[in-house]
């Protein structure tokens, strides 16, 4: 796919800037390092054929001299066309959307065929552009720091989230992104199902070369589990049971058997295993402990469980079952085989969840339909259900977290404290805050925490000056939330001010 790529960089500068100065003097400093990503780790806009790899033609970036020549450097080495924008105004202002625009145009026109513009800019004057390279068949990719409006979201095909950049392009990684307990937006990044099963193949390679006697299945099943971040035995990599992941491997020289619990040697270093008597079924003492851990399980959890948690726990106490489960061949077959009752497990959303119907609500039964066709949780909103169907919209249309008013004041509660007795750190404040409202009782997403905070940084909100209190953040979000809806052309009538004000403020 032949590429092009336009970087506005004192607009991707100034937003990372004002959210992390380390983000942003990495992504001026290191420019090789985020090509080397968007090549070799973006996907392509769709459609494109799978064999299909990104060529970078052309390297332009447009950056004001007067003010960031010191990144100049830095950008040649990159290979970077680099176009001098000077301030042409006494505020500041600059050509460099004007100077992106013609060239764009400028590169559909001509005899080679540009099949993606990649576009570096949160400016939502690109709109236009965006809209008339679509009617010429060409695919839009665009990076937009802070929060771009929806029809400039609208109008590309790719949409390169801000923080995957930062973790991926850029290097940023907390140390605990892989822990888990975030909800489904930020478990896009996760790795695919060939790169899990290739992971697996190498560990277990490893993990028969350093043994000195034949491993037994069940072992390497658990720690496969255990040390391949994003694998889990509800799955196992979209094989469905360990076994066909075993059997889909290429493992020469290696020798496996099957028989009885299962092992798997070198025939050049280990001796022959002896002969297992054949697999059965666990015995009824072993698949009633198992029904015991499940409902266990299920009773202390305050959500419905996902059954990718419930069969890494059995997997970890009972490693014999997972080879075949119990003979079953995958975990979904396993677990309709028992009498769970009065737990339930539910398989229309998300892979599978298992619940007590006494106290469990699904997702599927505490949502509605939004605007834009989407699900969205309508939990814990109780006597403020009325609030509901304007904040989805509002939500639709700014990006703001839906939650419900009790967590928006906790949110800002544990929010002000935490600022009463830490310096801010985007990401440490983030990740402490999200950490308070899960033992507060009231769990918010770490990207949800983090649009809270960046919005007020976007909104200009200088952290540490004496102004962090509850009431000050909860008057600055409602006026930046009043400033987005009227960038999307909302009319601000009563009802909405009113939703606003009971629904970040609480207020009557």
């Amino acid at each position: 796919m032949k590429s092009a790529l336009f970087v506005d960089f004192d607009n991707v500068y100034s937003g990372l800037r004002r959210l992390d100065l380390s983000i942003a003097d990495r992504f001026a400093r290191a420019p090789q390092r985020w090509m080397s990503w968007l090549v070799e780790s973006l996907e392509l806009p769709q459609p494109a054929p799978d064999s299909a790899r990104r060529r970078m033609l052309v390297r332009r970036c447009y950056l004001n001299p007067q003010v960031y020549q010191r990144f100049r450097p830095a950008f040649n080495l990159a290979g970077f066309e680099i176009i001098d924008c000077p301030s042409l105004t006494s505020e500041g202002k600059t050509s460099t959307d004007i100077h992106m625009v013609l060239d764009m145009i400028d590169l559909l026109l001509q005899e080679t065929r540009y099949d993606e513009f990649i576009v570096f800019s949160a400016d939502a004057d690109f709109t236009p552009v965006l809209r008339k390279l679509r009617r010429w068949d060409r695919r839009t990719t665009v990076l937009a720091i802070g929060f771009p409006s929806a029809a400039y979201r609208a109008s590309a095909d790719l949409l390169i989230d801000q923080d995957e950049f930062a973790r991926e392009a850029l290097g940023f990684r907390d140390e605990d992104e892989s822990a888990g307990a975030e909800p489904a937006a930020t478990l896009a990044t996760k790795p695919n199902d060939h790169d899990l099963a290739y992971a697996a193949l190498l560990l277990a390679k490893k993990t028969i070369a350093n043994a000195t006697t034949a491993v037994a299945l069940a072992k390497l099943a658990s720690t496969i589990l255990s040390t391949v971040e994003g694998m889990d035995a509800s799955t196992w990599a979209g094989y469905g049971s360990f076994r066909c992941l075993v059997e889909s491997w290429d493992l020469a020289p290696f020798q496996v058997t099957w028989e009885g619990g299962g092992l798997i040697h070198d025939p050049r270093r280990h001796s022959a295993p002896t002969s297992l008597p054949p697999s059965s079924p666990k015995p009824i003492d072993e698949l009633t402990v198992i029904i015991d851990l499940i409902r266990a399980e299920i009773a202390k959890a305050s959500h419905p469980a996902p059954c990718s948690q419930v069969a890494s726990l059995i997997t970890a106490k009972h490693p014999a079952i997972a080879y075949d489960w119990n003979g079953m061949g995958n975990f979904r077959k396993f677990v309709e085989s028992l009498e769970l009752a009065p737990v339930r497990v539910d398989w229309s959303n998300g892979g599978g969840h298992i619940y007590d119907p006494r106290r469990h609500i699904l997702m599927t039964e505490r949502s509605v339909l939004r605007p834009n066709g989407n699900q969205a949780a309508r939990a814990d909103w109780g006597n403020d259900q009325d609030l509901f169907p304007i904040a989805a919209q509002i939500h639709d249309v700014t990006g703001a977290p839906l939650l419900s008013p009790p967590h928006y004041q906790t949110l800002f509660h544990l929010i002000g404290t935490d600022l009463a007795t830490h310096t801010f750190d985007l990401s440490e404040t983030s990740k402490r805050v999200r950490d308070a409202t899960r033992a507060f009782g009231a769990p918010v997403s770490r990207s949800d925490v983090n649009w809270v905070l960046r919005s007020l940084l976007l909104q200009g909100h200088a952290f540490g000056a004496g102004e962090d209190d509850e009431r000050t953040l909860k008057r600055k979000t409602i006026e930046n939330l009043r400033s987005l809806c009227l960038r999307e052309q909302m009319v601000l009538d009563h009802d909405i001010n009113h939703t606003l004000d009971r629904w970040i403020n609480r207020s009557a």
